[in-house]
């Protein structure tokens, strides 16, 4: 009878007393409305001491001996959701704060748990309203007030965004187009990684804004002089190596690149011949099986123009090989090569 704390489990062999007392408290011979609030008063012990899962429980037993007192039957509800609101469990706070104010219309705690239930949720317009049906009740209710005005600075917030989001989708759909008409008016053919020329497509939308990004990020893009800019790769087959630029300007010279890239030969040079007059430029027509010889004086433009040249997945890629290398005339043994000038 002095125990501050029961044990969580009760065996009667072990308690015998404790289990008589407790037989007593929880008498199924008593008048189902004792028997509610006998769980109500247990569960709000459960929740004084932060155990809400036995507070949810407890609320829901006296919940089921469904007396006829609607507003204790109210009162359990309101509570189980304040349990259930700090298990995180909000959708099931609403609906049993909801069920509260459909026995008791004007419980004020209920009205105010399910504003800061929807204020959760990110209900803010339903935040607001509850806020304002309880404010009617006590226009002074501090957490009704506080409440309202935190719902009403997130929704403005919120449709902020919703306008900003619009506005960015407007102005990524038009550089979308301009992207696109820039690459149909210079005659360019883009394709995606599976497709073939034959099939003598479009050139390819590119998904998710302006320009297909690659691995690391880059895309196309179209300056303010109307002038493109292209993600490229230079691939060197004799190593297995690569170069990635993330901004080709399609007016750039090919040699202009090469000169900054080999001022220094890479560590994988061991022969020391990737000297900038000593490399070639190529691109393959994969479906011929020929080859295109590209002066490095040229534009990236004026490849990407070429009749025969794909760019692929809005990358495009060139080989580039040592001028009359081993290796260089085993690569282009048995294939057909054009000289473009």
């Amino acid at each position: 009878m002095f125990m501050k704390e029961a044990p969580a489990e009760i065996n009667p062999q072990e308690n015998p007393d404790l289990a008589c007392l407790q037989s007593l408290i929880f008498d199924d011979e008593r008048p189902l409305e004792e028997q509610a609030k006998t769980y109500k008063d247990e569960g709000n012990d459960y929740f004084k001491d932060k155990d809400y899962k036995r507070a949810v429980a407890s609320y829901t037993e006296g919940l089921r001996k469904k007396c006829s007192d609607p507003t204790l039957n109210a009162v359990l509800l309101t509570n189980r959701a304040a349990a259930q609101f700090y298990l995180g469990n909000l959708r099931s706070a609403l609906n049993d704060v909801t069920a509260a104010r459909k026995l008791k219309p004007n419980h004020l705690k209920a009205i105010v748990r399910g504003a800061i239930c929807h204020l959760e949720l990110k209900n803010f317009s339903e935040a607001m309203s509850w806020c304002d049906e309880g404010l009617k009740l006590d226009a002074k209710e501090k957490k009704l007030l506080e409440t309202r005005a935190k719902a009403d600075k997130l929704k403005r917030v919120e449709q902020r965004d919703v306008r900003k989001a619009k506005l960015k989708e407007r102005k990524d759909e038009a550089q979308k187009e301009a992207l696109l008409h820039a690459v149909q008016a210079r005659n360019i053919q883009v394709m995606s990684a599976t497709s073939t020329e034959d099939e003598d497509e479009e050139p390819m939308a590119p998904p998710g804004g302006l320009g297909s990004e690659n691995a690391v990020g880059a895309r196309v893009s179209l300056d303010d002089q109307g002038r493109l800019s292209w993600p490229t790769l230079l691939l060197y087959p004799e190593h297995g190596q690569t170069d990635f630029i993330s901004a080709f300007h399609e007016d750039s010279r090919f040699i202009d690149h090469l000169l900054v890239m080999f001022e220094e030969l890479p560590p994988w040079d061991l022969e020391r011949k990737y000297l900038p007059d000593r490399l070639e430029v190529y691109f393959e027509d994969e479906a011929q099986e020929q080859v295109y010889q590209v002066n490095p004086q040229s534009t990236l433009l004026e490849a990407l123009q070429h009749p025969r040249y794909f760019v692929k997945a809005w990358t495009p890629a060139f080989l580039i090989l040592v001028k009359q290398s081993p290796f260089c005339k085993n690569f282009l043994r048995g294939r057909k090569v054009h000289r473009l000038k």
